[in-house]
This record gives structure tokens, C-alpha cells and sequence, in this order.
């Protein structure tokens, strides 16, 4: 896909993201960190997943951005974000760069949403006792293989040699039919198109080791509302999947209409009022 192919919707959001959702890039004692963001108010911090990054949060960022203050990061090896130095790095050590991230910006609580493997990383930042979380929304989360190591080396192979043959652009052609349901627009699947483009094969690499040896089914929040939710017609972390997660968390399950796996992209709206009401929702305070 070139410039001349984008839909004119396309190419309005490409315009919109640094008015709307401008990059800032942030020094840690670990290296540079870059994230998106728009809005006021609470915090509302957004995890991209494996084959995307901070800018594909845009058609959501907007639908919250009069609600909260909107944080999209780069992980690790995304978009202006430095690489972690672990060649096969863990949930921990994303979670321990967020916190950097969140240190940076002054967000002292917030509303953490994972996406996929997003949500690997959110659910392992809370877990390891991640003091800025007030509550977690989980995405499509992906689980991880880190429980059954020749599924692990299968994914992995798979992955890796996709990268290899197929490279960044040949994997952002493929991206739409694995990521939307049949009925996306052609404005959906050009905007999956383009962000899968933006991807760094090192980053991607490292993210593909983070995926085959974590257990997301290990990482239970304690003490953090939290829900996890799905698109109807999700082809990679299946609903059946992700409503197993759910009831193995003991939280609340929600189904997406009319949202394949990128269900933020597909249903930007009812995703931003999912989140929101989960951001507005009070907590309950155990009585000392």
C-alpha cells in the first residue's frame, strides 16, 4: 500500500496523529520510551499488541480523550522506543520499563487496558505489585505458551521465520484477514495495514520471545478491579479463550459486537465505553 491507495479516511487519520495524538519521547535510566497522547484528567494508559503500536490507539484515543487523559505507549522496541537489552526478555522486564514510563509522566494512578499481548505485559506489571494501577482492563488478551514448550518452539519458528521470509511489509499485507472480522471497512483494514508497517523486526523479535515463554494465567490481579473482554469474532484469542481467562481471574467477561481481533480498531466507540466505564466505576475500599 502507498500514499496514493489510502482512503480518504485513511489519510485523514495519518493526518490526525500528530495534531490529535501527538508522540512524545521520554529519557529513563533504561533508554528512550515514546507514547502517544491527548485528553485531560485521570489517566487512562494503553498497551498496543505484538504486530501494532501507540499510533493504532487513535480512532479510540479520540472516542476518550474528553473523558481522561490518554496514554499510548511504544513498548519496547516499538516506534522511537529503545529495545529492552534482554535478548528473550519476560513480562517483568516490559513491566519495569512501564513503570519508567509512568514515572516519567507523572501518572501516580491510572486505568491500565492491554491489548493482546498488551495485556500480558499489563496483567504481569499488576501482578508484580504495579502501585499506579487502579484498574485493568484486559483486551483480547493473549496468554502465552510459556506452559506448553513444544507449542512455545512451534509459534516461535513460525513467527520468527515469517519475519524472515515475509519481512515487515509482506507480514502488514497479511495483517487485516488475521486481525478483523470478515465485515471491517476497507478504513479498518488499511489502518491495521499501516501500523503493522511501522514495525521494527528486533522489537518484534524480542516481543515474539516474550509471547512464547509467558503464562498470563500466573500473573492474577490481586486487589485491582478488572475485566476482560472480546470481540465476537475474534479469530486469535478466541472468545471461548478469553472467557476461560476470565472466569480462571474470577472477573467480569464482556463481548465485543462486531470485532474480530484488533476490536479497538473495528469498534473504536463501544471500546471506548467499555474502558470508560470501568474508568468511572468506584472502587469498593475494604473497610480497615
Amino acid at each position: 500500500m502507498n500514499d496514493q491507495a489510502m482512503s480518504p479516511s485513511l489519510q485523514q487519520q495519518v493526518e490526525l496523529l500528530d495534531a490529535a495524538f501527538p508522540e512524545r519521547r521520554v529519557e529513563t535510566a533504561d533508554g528512550m520510551l515514546s507514547c502517544r497522547s491527548c485528553g485531560q484528567g485521570d489517566a487512562i494508559v494503553l498497551l498496543h499488541g505484538i504486530g501494532s503500536g501507540a499510533a493504532s490507539w487513535l480512532p479510540c484515543a479520540l472516542q476518550l480523550r474528553d473523558k481522561a487523559r490518554v496514554v499510548a505507549w511504544n513498548a519496547p522496541g516499538y516506534g522511537a522506543s529503545d529495545p529492552l537489552l534482554q535478548a528473550r526478555p519476560q513480562a517483568k522486564d516490559y513491566a519495569v520499563r512501564l513503570d519508567a514510563l509512568l514515572a516519567a509522566l507523572d501518572i501516580e494512578r491510572c486505568t491500565l487496558v492491554g491489548h493482546s499481548l498488551g495485556a500480558i505485559m499489563a496483567a504481569a506489571y499488576v501482578a508484580g505489585g504495579g502501585r499506579r494501577v487502579a484498574k485493568l482492563a484486559l483486551l483480547s488478551p493473549a496468554q502465552g505458551y510459556g506452559v506448553d514448550p513444544e507449542k512455545a518452539k512451534k509459534v516461535e519458528t513460525e513467527r520468527l521465520g515469517n519475519l524472515a521470509q515475509l519481512g515487515i511489509e509482506g507480514m502488514a499485507q497479511r495483517s487485516p484477514q488475521r486481525m478483523l472480522s470478515a465485515d471491517a471497512d476497507e478504513t479498518a483494514r488499511q489502518w491495521v495495514t499501516w501500523n503493522s508497517r511501522q514495525l521494527r523486526p528486533a522489537g518484534y523479535a524480542q516481543a515474539v520471545h516474550l509471547l512464547c515463554g509467558a503464562d498470563i494465567r500466573a500473573d492474577a490481579p490481586q486487589g485491582v478491579p478488572c475485566v476482560v473482554a472480546c470481540g465476537d469474532a475474534d479469530a486469535v484469542t478466541t472468545p471461548e479463550a478469553s472467557r476461560a481467562l476470565a472466569d480462571h481471574f474470577g472477573v467480569p467477561y464482556m463481548s465485543i459486537a462486531g470485532a474480530g481481533h484488533a476490536c479497538y480498531i473495528e469498534q473504536p466507540r463501544t471500546v471506548a465505553e467499555l474502558i470508560l466505564s470501568l474508568h468511572a466505576a468506584p472502587i469498593q475500599h475494604e473497610q480497615a
